[in-house]
């Protein structure tokens, strides 16, 4: 990030007097803080037209009062790269387990979530994120993934294409309307103080989908906070309910979606784990779980 103190005092009026922190996974975090005091977050990651949207449906959340980061500046483009900075909001705690009960704590903020994001108006912000993005028109089976196509196919488990194959041909037959919503729900993504969130994270993870579809997918995520796998089916379950009895009841076709789409993160993330020769904890909870998710899914 050699253009990171130029852009700094460009978009924020002030040079870089230190760096906090930088972590770099699809998209590069750095906390810096400035040469007037200030301490922010600047965020950068692979332009791929989605960004400006996020970003704004972001600043409008905050405004709301939801609890995430607030934007500084809108996005603007460093080569490459899409870039904006966001108050740094430290503090709090991963809410660790994958039980019930901590399931619908979960829930509650997803409902919070998408209660508050129904409020929000901004641009699809597409292509959605690759880990869920079902609904793509690629030829084959999975999304163009260059990262992940370029290696030996033969390495992952037969089993779970034929779960993906399953799960999209359920989800693409839905025909329910997409909403905006939150693509990588995942317990790494929030941090908590007591029984309060304190702040949810990743915000260019917003999702163009059935509502349906986003809340499956976060019930099987949720627990998430290091290598992803598949929360038990009884904490899907109790997410499933929570989350209804928060916002509104789902139709059964409605909640047959959530279940299928349950299984779609956690068949990217076996996929990855083989074709990168990692231990396969969502290839074993796929295999154990998929069958009784299927039949719940109608799939």
């Amino acid at each position: 990030m050699d253009w990171l103190p130029a852009w700094c005092l460009a978009q924020l009026g002030s040079s870089v007097a230190a760096t906090l922190f930088e972590v770099t996974s699809i998209s590069t975090v750095a906390g810096v803080r400035l040469a007037d005091g200030r301490e922010v977050v600047v965020k950068s990651r692979p332009a791929e037209g989605r960004e400006a949207a996020c970003v704004a449906a972001q600043l409008r959340l905050a405004s709301l009062g939801f609890p995430c980061a607030r934007p500084l500046t809108p996005v603007t483009r460093v080569g490459t790269v899409a870039v904006h900075a966001e108050e740094f909001r430290p503090g709090g705690e991963v809410l660790p387990g994958d039980g019930p009960d901590v399931a619908v704590r979960y829930a509650s903020v997803f409902a919070h979530l998408m209660t508050t994001l129904a409020a929000v108006t901004v641009a699809p912000p597409l292509p959605n994120p690759r880990w869920i993005r079902w609904d793509h028109s690629d030829p084959g089976l999975w999304p163009t993934i260059p990262i992940l196509d370029s290696l030996a196919q033969s390495a992952v488990p037969p089993h779970v294409g034929e779960t993906a194959v399953r799960v999209r041909r359920r989800l693409l037959a839905a025909g329910l309307p997409s909403v905006l919503g939150h693509g990588d729900f995942e317990a790494q993504n929030l941090r908590w103080r007591g029984f309060d969130v304190h702040v949810v994270h990743d915000w260019d993870s917003l999702t163009w989908q059935p509502e349906a579809a986003l809340v499956g997918a976060a019930s099987g995520s949720f627990a998430n906070s290091s290598q992803p796998t598949l929360a038990p089916v009884a904490s899907s379950e109790a997410f499933l309910a929570a989350y209804q009895d928060f916002r509104r009841p789902f139709s059964g076709a409605e909640l047959e979606v959530a279940w299928a789409a349950s299984l779609w993160p956690a068949a990217h993330n076996a996929r990855w784990e083989a074709l990168h020769g990692q231990a396969p904890l969502a290839t074993t909870a796929l295999l154990e779980q998929a069958p009784e998710r299927l039949r719940r899914g109608n799939a």
